[in-house]
């Protein structure tokens, strides 16, 4: 069932980084103490009365129609990714996300496709972003350190999540790992709007806010978003230190499965590094 704290949470995160500047009705001359747009003006934006949107930033509405949701995500000038986060979250019980049992399992179309990307890194990951499988190059990239069968057992199945928050060997790998994990807390909190009723979800979240104050604080932020693309500074254990582009795949059979493929630089410089990543499984 979604809580309505959780809309609570998201409405206040996203109406206090909102620059009042930037809206046509942010009252001019208007002395503030606190940054962002107050509920009134949010309110008139959306077009809805300053008591009903108090309930709902006050968790105190579990549901609110579409209609009213978009006209918030327009006053509050939320990217397409956000505005279906506050869909998800708004609906209540209306459209519920069946929630399969048991532990996931990679779809056949993307172990076909992952088959035939022998030249990359890459890797199936599931909605929970655990690791459903890899190729020998995405687990020398990601994780050398484990056992690379380790994704066929769900009782060893890598999480990266909790890779990236509570293993010292992956947490010193990303260059740039303050990036990295605000874009995994982000899309943790989209995929939680998706399936509140994952209780293996909700656990993992909550054993991550108590043990890693960083994961905490991200996940506090209220922060959204999905990274389908982009670049990775790593200090590889073996290779040495790499840019890395990598594109998500959501397959068609099961949407909430992703396969991640990495991109080697082409030059020799990226041969070498393939060279090096092929050695760990030689």
């Amino acid at each position: 069932m979604r809580n309505p704290g959780d809309l609570a949470i998201f409405l206040r995160g996203k109406r206090s980084t909102l620059p009042p500047d930037a809206t046509p009705l942010a009252g001019y001359g208007i002395r503030r103490r606190v940054p962002g747009l107050r509920r009134e003006e949010v309110a008139q934006l959306a077009g809805v009365s300053v008591a009903y949107y108090t309930r709902l930033e006050q968790g105190h509405s579990r549901n609110a129609s579409d209609e009213v949701l978009v006209a918030l995500a327009r006053a509050l000038q939320l990217s397409v990714t956000e505005t279906e986060h506050l869909l998800d979250l708004g609906r209540g019980k209306r459209l519920p996300v069946p929630t399969p049992d048991g532990p996931e399992h990679a779809s056949p179309a993307a172990l076909s496709l992952l088959a035939v990307v022998q030249d990359r890194p890459a890797m199936i990951l599931g909605r929970r972003n655990e690791v459903l499988a890899w190729n020998p190059l995405g687990h020398a990239l990601l994780a050398p350190h484990l056992d690379a069968d380790a994704p066929l057992d769900p009782a060893t199945r890598p999480s990266m999540p909790r890779l990236l928050f509570l293993d010292p060997a992956v947490r010193a790998m990303y260059r740039d790992w303050p990036e990295e994990a605000a874009d995994y807390v982000a899309y943790l909190r989209l995929i939680s709007g998706k399936y509140p009723d994952d209780p293996a979800l909700t656990r993992m979240i909550g054993e991550l806010c108590v043990r890693d104050d960083a994961f905490a604080a991200l996940w506090a932020s209220g922060q959204v978003g999905e990274c389908a693309a982009g670049t990775k500074r790593l200090e590889h254990p073996t290779a040495g230190p790499i840019t890395v582009g990598f594109q998500l795949w959501a397959q068609t059979d099961r949407p909430d499965q992703r396969l991640e493929i990495y991109e080697l630089q082409n030059d020799p410089a990226g041969t070498h590094t393939r060279s090096l990543l092929a050695a760990v499984h030689a």
